[in-house]
């Protein structure tokens, strides 16, 4: 159910270069890997603007790594139903998957729209969004 292939951006590349991606590759967050290539958190176009613009910060100056949140995965053979399960518990819309230690995709609520059942999908944005 992943979208395959996500880029990272690197934690010490600029939220510049991190808004530059995300308008390239028409996503609304990206994985920030470390130097060795590991996953060490998700940064969104919402945290760009409510964490760096807002607060008056150089998006030159200030990096994706600054900005990393929530370490949270999911193994990519997990089933459907376990990946739901952590999106619901951590009240978040993307999911990386890992497998042998490195980011193979993201699930996100398009990829959700386009695999789930009409009934399922609702209950999972009632679990997220009710208490946003």
């Amino acid at each position: 159910m992943m979208h395959q292939g996500a880029e990272c951006i690197g934690e010490h590349e600029s939220l510049r270069r991190a808004t530059q991606m995300m308008r390239d590759l028409s996503v609304g967050a990206l994985p920030i890997c470390g130097d060795d290539d590991r996953l060490k958190g998700i940064i969104t176009d919402r945290d760009i603007v409510v964490k760096c613009c807002a607060e008056g910060k150089d998006l030159d100056q200030a990096t994706a790594g600054e900005l990393a949140r929530g370490l949270v995965w999911v193994d990519g053979s997990s089933s459907v139903e376990e990946a739901l399960e952590k999106m619901e518990q951590h009240q978040i819309k993307r999911l990386p998957v890992i497998e042998n230690h490195r980011i193979v995709g993201m699930i996100s609520e398009a990829d959700l729209a386009k695999e789930l059942p009409d009934n399922k999908l609702a209950e999972f944005v009632h679990r997220v969004y009710a208490s946003a």
